[in-house]
């Protein structure tokens, strides 16, 4: 299952039905789960584990060092979860000592063509990264939020889950959960409806985060003013919690 030009380092370790395609490179302390295939002309660089069922395609650089002039050759580290689909020219960078150390990455994600994620990051699972897009260090992205092509995001961020961000938008603050934002500069648009919809929310469900987004985009409530209407608001709709947890992590300003 690996080809004969491919390198792997002795310190490596492959499940037994791994796959690692001509000419792709596996540096050290690196683990690969089962059923995982790593196609020809991948790097993974060092201090990376990798979880099963995963698909790597050429010319990804996986775990390679942060591209951080913070970073001085520390033992940092990258995790991805299982069954994410890594498309070809794919960067995922390991952590930085004062980030953490590790960038982790979830399960269930899609990285299109030419994605990057930058040191530090903290991806959730059932995610759509689009091609090109851009993840700063530091950010934090929560589950199944989706980024169309050539989005790009600042250094520490959030992107709550159920986001939708559109193709071309530069995210300059923190996206709480549930909305779609979009343009230059970005801006919340709606609500992520069709989304919510796709994965199971119920109509009564729905119709309560329709309000809770009037409440905080609509009603000229300032955000504490708001936040306060959403408390009163969920003792009906327990999904705005989410929402609410979003907008209270927030550090840096959310877009509204």
């Amino acid at each position: 299952m690996i080809d004969s030009s491919a390198r792997i380092d002795p310190s490596a370790e492959l499940a037994e039905d791994v796959t690692v395609g001509p000419w792709s490179i596996i540096g050290p302390n690196v683990r690969i789960g089962e059923g995982t295939v790593v196609g020809s002309h991948v790097i993974i660089r060092c201090n990376t584990v990798i979880g099963a069922s995963n698909r790597i395609f050429q010319f990804s650089s996986i775990g390679e060092d942060p591209a951080d002039k913070k970073f001085h050759g520390e033992e940092t580290y990258l995790e991805i979860g299982d069954d994410n689909v890594i498309r070809e020219g794919v960067t995922l960078h390991r952590g930085t000592e004062v980030g953490g150390s590790v960038t982790r990455i979830g399960s269930d994600n899609l990285m299109m063509p030419y994605v990057h994620i930058a040191h530090d990051c903290m991806v959730g699972s059932n995610i759509v990264f689009a091609n090109n897009v851009g993840i700063s260090g530091h950010v934090q992205v929560a589950d199944w939020v989706i980024l169309g092509g050539y989005a790009g995001v600042n250094q520490f961020l959030k992107i709550g889950a159920h986001a939708m961000i559109g193709g071309c938008t530069h995210i300059t603050n923190d996206v709480p959960a549930y909305m779609i934002v979009s343009g230059n500069p970005a801006a919340v648009r709606s609500l992520n409806a069709i989304g919510l919809e796709r994965r199971g929310y119920s109509k009564e469900s729905i119709k309560g985060i329709k309000e809770a987004y009037k409440i905080i985009y609509k009603r000229g409530f300032s955000l504490q003013e708001a936040i306060e209407e959403l408390e009163g608001l969920k003792e009906q709709h327990s999904e705005l919690q989410l929402l609410i947890d979003s907008i209270r992590a927030s550090e840096k300003g959310i877009h509204r």
